[in-house]
């Protein structure tokens, strides 16, 4: 199944496949033994940070190894492609599928790169995201300016995109307030296109708002910083009373935190309405 056919799949049945960013060996095996767990397919992402810290051809089997040691259906994603350069390099790695994030720039030069990557990836069968709107990353104020019918319209019309990450009300990072998705312009959007729709900045939101966004229309849910953090909260707090010089030993112990998380995570997409 191409990762395209599994996200309508998602789509029909008003479930959502988990994106889950991945950092490390660790990060990654706490991703594929949650997953494997509760018999879910993967989405592992990786961002160009995350791809520049550990190389692109070793990030890359890293992925497509663990996949085939836990007999998991998976694919590998460009998580906020910067640039067409970055989207070329991964789809010659081998990725499945690629994001490009040119949504601070403005629309027409957002269509106008995107529709470049959709005609180079057309030639891998690879999947393409984009994003349309403003959703805050780290470090950004949200200014609930939601993503527009008229503007998803055009955009998926003029791109022929296979995936779209809509601005609602999520952020990417942490909350300084509670998160609240605007439901009925989601409900809009998803009557008015039938691309899939991506709902990035999960961490943070609370589940039962999560499964009434899939509801609606939500079929891609990415989940990154609670993934990292939960890491390295769960290390800190161990180190701090810990003499142990081994990594191997310590390691697995704080990823132990990062798949309950997962787990969790996992079965909160996976309800049927």
């Amino acid at each position: 199944m191409t990762l395209q056919e599994k996200l309508k799949q998602c789509q029909l049945e008003k479930t959502a496949l988990l994106a889950t960013n991945f950092y490390n060996f660790e990060t990654l095996h706490a991703v594929l033994t949650a997953a494997s767990e509760v018999n879910s397919s993967v989405l592992l992402q990786l961002t160009k940070s995350s791809i520049d810290y550990m190389g692109l051809e070793m990030a890359v089997a890293m992925a497509r190894q663990g996949l085939a040691d836990y007999n998991l259906t998976g694919w590998v994603h460009l998580d906020h492609g910067n640039s067409i350069n970055l989207v070329q390099q991964c789809l010659d790695a081998g990725f499945d599928s690629v994001m490009i994030d040119a949504s601070e720039k403005p629309l027409e030069e957002n269509i106008e790169t995107t529709q470049k990557v959709v005609e180079i990836a057309r030639k891998y069968g690879a999947n393409v995201e984009a994003e349309l709107g403003f959703i805050a990353k780290l470090g950004q104020e949200q200014d609930m300016a939601y993503t527009t019918v008229d503007e998803a319209t055009r955009f998926v019309t003029e791109t022929g995109i296979d995936a779209l990450a809509i601005a609602i009300g999520s952020a990417h990072g942490f909350y300084k307030s509670a998160p609240h998705l605007n439901i009925s312009r989601l409900q809009e959007i998803h009557h008015a296109i039938p691309t899939v729709l991506v709902l990035h900045g999960g961490s943070g939101i609370p589940h039962l708002m999560i499964q009434e966004a899939i509801r609606n229309g939500i079929s891609k849910v990415n989940l990154a910083t609670e993934i990292k953090d939960n890491f390295m909260r769960s290390l800190k707090e161990i180190l701090l009373h810990s003499t142990e010089i081994d990594l191997r030993k310590v390691f697995p112990e704080a990823n132990q935190t990062v798949e309950n998380l997962l787990i969790e995570k996992y079965k909160m997409v996976s309800f049927l309405s």
